[in-house]
């Protein structure tokens, strides 16, 4: 049986995605078939979506474990981070 050989993707990103969004705070939601997550920047008296990202629930599970694996390496580099408090207005 022949190997299967790995073969590079070159990713692009345009300079709009390349500058970043800002969000401090996020809503998921899913159906059977896909996790919608909302990433939303709360400045009070409202808010704005500023990226919606929508994928399956593999890949949200992928996503899941890379954040996990990532946050385990951030905290035995720079320490312990402590939890955001939760917003005291409830986002709508």
């Amino acid at each position: 049986m022949d190997k299967q050989e790995t073969k590079g993707i070159r990713i692009k990103i345009n300079d709009d995605v390349l500058k970043g969004t800002y969000a401090n705070n996020a809503v998921i939601g899913h159906t059977r078939e896909e996790f919608i997550i909302d990433f939303i920047n709360v400045f009070p008296p409202e808010g704005i979506v500023t990226a919606r990202i929508i994928v399956s629930p593999g890949h949200m599970k992928r996503i899941l474990r890379a954040m996990q694996e990532n946050l385990k390496k951030y905290e035995e580099k720079y320490g312990e981070i402590q939890e955001a408090y939760l917003p005291q207005a409830q986002v709508q």
